[in-house]
């Protein structure tokens, strides 16, 4: 999902429909069966969105559990359901925090290599460029944009 101009929410239900389309995107062009995992950077300042949009992208693949902030344990992985992710061939969303690593050596740690050799993951990344070079140029990266309290830019890259 490329958009030549900016989306805007201005709402958790237009951030969630955005989500939906992203997802139905991932199933129709992103994942290749027999690739690697899907890695989506997610870049913006502080309160821009991005975990909200990981949160929408869960609800959207019939993730239930509660989605937070991996900030202080660097990566949270979530289950998805069979019925969901199928379409897909996703079985795992993995959300990694990248803000408090010195650089891409760090994401080792976490198995950066095994997880990204996966096909059946989907891995967002917040705070990429702190561990920039580990990325292929296939990643898709999403910048978010904090315009006021209600609304957000959203484009995709």
């Amino acid at each position: 999902m490329k958009n030549e101009s900016p989306l805007l929410s201005k709402s958790l239900e237009d951030t969630e429909r955005i989500a939906r389309e992203f997802v139905e995107n991932l199933f129709t062009t992103l994942w290749k069966e027999g690739g690697e995992a899907v890695i989506i950077q997610l870049q913006g300042d502080l309160g821009s969105g991005k975990t909200t949009f990981v949160k929408a992208i869960a609800k959207a693949l019939g993730i239930q559990n509660t989605v937070t902030s991996p900030t202080f344990v660097l990566e949270k992985i979530y289950t998805i359901p069979p019925e969901k992710g199928k379409e897909g061939g996703f079985q795992q969303l993995t959300h990694i925090d990248a803000y408090r690593l010195a650089d891409k050596a760090d994401l080792s740690s976490i198995g950066w290599e095994r997880i990204t050799k996966d096909p059946k993951n989907i891995i967002f990344i917040e705070w990429p460029e702190r561990v920039d070079g580990a990325f292929t140029e296939k990643t898709l990266k999403i910048s978010f944009r904090f315009i006021d309290e209600k609304t957000r830019e959203l484009t995709f890259y």
